[in-house]
């Protein structure tokens, strides 16, 4: 039976900084090491500031014959108190595969709180800060490249003045980590267009693209200086056009994966103040009339040419339903972009896929600064009880771009943690 997740934690009114230490010297490093981060950005009521990069360093007391270990280290803004924050982390180590046994043993994921806000505690079962942060270098170096300013509140010193107390050999054993070069991925050789690209989950579906091997062509609203780039403001049917025929010409003809993602902003910025009709109005072109008018046409170049696979994005709870303003208005925009997709796809059959993904809870810009209240409502209503990130999104766009899903078209794809409702 797995552990059992640590309780809902009490909130506080405002979020506190805290550091967390993490280093890994058993299995894949990295990948252990980017899971853990993956995991500390979907909590609910944590929101991850800065990250390092990896360190390798060699072992620091333990049995002999250990590997090196990669380090690094996170800033974080949380309204968690300090012990369930510990909880919390090792709750992730224990998800990692860890099992203490003797001190400074070889593990998949080890997880220290090192700071939180200018507390000193020394209980039982914490003590903050870190009770030897000021003497190890494998964890100043990559604190001091995202901390340096930080005050230790037991000795008064900067992070950065910390560092430069210890021995320059204690330095130097710290090493930036460098990744092998990843092999040929399932995208290479394709071209793929990615509307609404410049952030979010647009952002990270075209990195992702790119780490699998594709030509990511990219698109936003406002021009950039990038020969990859197509700048069209989707609400307009003009350069709704433009964005295709551009799009022609940067691929050489048809794109072999095109992803409707683009969507009108309407909770945050200016636009959140808006009334109800004039959200509905930009909704509707850029998020249905946009995929509609876009998919119509790049779907006709892939049927001609004999290939090709389009992705919409819907919302999970477009089919369920939610209740207020922004539901409606989501519910019946997104709604609309599922049904066409549906039969999309089955007018481009057999030539070109057609799928939609159907993002939950994900932790875009709003995400990350929603109230306790809407993080509290995360947890309850998300049977994993955490935040879906862009990321999440980005593999199952992967996926569903690739040849492992070569009998998926017409399908709405949820990627909402198990939500049902």
């Amino acid at each position: 039976m797995p552990p059992p997740r640590p309780p809902t934690p009490r909130r506080s009114s405002l979020p506190t900084p805290a550091a967390v230490a993490l280093g890994s010297n058993l299995g894949d490093r990295a990948a252990t090491l980017d899971r853990a981060v993956r995991r500390l950005r979907a909590e609910p009521g944590v929101r991850v500031v800065a990250a390092s990069g990896y360190y390798e360093t060699p072992p620091v007391g333990g049995p002999a014959g250990q590997g090196p270990y990669l380090n690094a280290a996170l800033t974080l803004l949380t309204d968690t108190p300090p012990a369930e924050l510990l909880g919390l982390l090792h709750h992730i180590e224990r998800q990692a595969g860890r099992v203490r046994t003797v001190p400074d043993a070889p593990r998949p994921l080890d997880l220290d709180l090192l700071l939180y806000g200018d507390l000193t505690i020394h209980s039982d079962d914490l003590t903050v800060p870190h009770p030897r942060l000021h003497q190890r270098a494998f964890v100043l170096v990559p604190l001091a490249a995202v901390a340096a300013d930080w005050v230790h509140p037991g000795t008064g010193s900067m992070v950065a003045d910390l560092l430069a107390a210890l021995s320059d050999a204690d330095r130097a054993a710290v090493v930036l980590y460098h990744a092998p070069p990843a092999p040929p991925g399932e995208l290479a050789g394709q071209v793929a267009l990615v509307t609404g690209s410049t952030s979010g989950i647009g952002r990270a579906i075209a990195d992702a693209f790119r780490r699998a091997g594709a030509r990511v062509l990219t698109h936003g609203r406002r021009p950039r200086p990038d020969a990859d780039y197509v700048a069209a403001d989707l609400a307009d049917s003009d350069q709704v056009d433009r964005l295709a025929a551009e799009t022609f010409t940067l691929a050489g003809g048809a794109s072999d994966i095109v992803v409707l993602n683009a969507g009108a902003d309407t909770l945050t910025g200016d636009a959140a103040g808006w009334g109800f009709d004039r959200k509905l109005q930009e909704l509707l072109a850029v998020d249905l009339v946009s995929t509609v008018r876009l998919g119509r046409t790049f779907g006709a170049a892939m049927k001609q040419r004999g290939r090709g696979v389009i992705l919409t994005v819907g919302w999970d709870q477009a089919e369920t339903g939610m209740g207020g303003d922004s539901g409606e208005l989501f519910a019946a925009v997104k709604g609309g972009v599922m049904a066409f997709t549906r039969s999309l796809a089955v007018s481009l059959a057999p030539e070109v896929r057609v799928n939609c993904l159907a993002p939950g809870w994900v932790r875009t810009a709003w995400g990350e600064t929603a109230s306790a209240e809407w993080q509290e409502r995360v947890r309850r209503e998300t049977p994993l009880g955490v935040w879906g990130l862009p990321d999440d999104v980005a593999a199952a766009a992967v996926w569903l771009a690739g040849p492992a899903a070569a009998y998926q078209t017409g399908q709405v794809v949820r990627v909402n943690g198990g939500a049902v409702r």
